[in-house]
């Protein structure tokens, strides 16, 4: 299962450490080696779990056996502010944002059940087409003489 968290305030790169602890883990180690954790994504990072486990759970997929296949971390929007320095100058201040994505994978013996819907298998007769009936013309001197009589 999947879930995404956009324009996340803060940077891709403080995310990024976050994100490497949990990749690889299941959902249960993920959870509590984030909520021990002392950083400012560990709460946005637990969440984006929840809202992947749940997901997985509306699925009817075995929400125990899931672990986090891959996380990913991108720049996002980059949003530009302006304080005053001294000497009647003013600088730049660039506050970049970050896109988490997130997928959960289940175990190898683990497999989504079925959801009950059977694909309709659709038989169709074979088409049979019909030669086409091939007159030949008269040529234009046939005509001509058959004409003249």
């Amino acid at each position: 299962m999947k879930a995404l968290l956009k324009n996340y305030h803060q940077s891709p790169r403080k995310v990024r450490l976050v994100a490497d602890l949990v990749r690889g883990k299941s959902v249960s180690h993920a959870r509590a080696a984030l909520t021990l954790l002392p950083k400012k994504s560990g709460p946005a990072i637990v969440k984006l779990i929840d809202s992947a486990v749940a997901n997985a759970a509306h699925k009817g997929m075995a929400t125990e056996d899931l672990y986090v296949k891959t996380i990913t971390v991108d720049k996002g929007v980059t949003m530009r502010r302006f304080r005053p320095f001294g000497r009647g100058r003013s600088g730049a201040l660039h506050k970049t944002l970050s896109i988490v994505k997130l997928e959960l994978g289940s175990k190898a013996g683990a497999k989504a059940p079925k959801t009950g819907k059977v694909a309709k298998v659709v038989t169709e007769k074979p088409v049979v087409k019909k030669a086409k009936t091939v007159t030949t013309k008269k040529s234009a001197s046939a005509k001509s003489s058959g004409e003249t009589k």
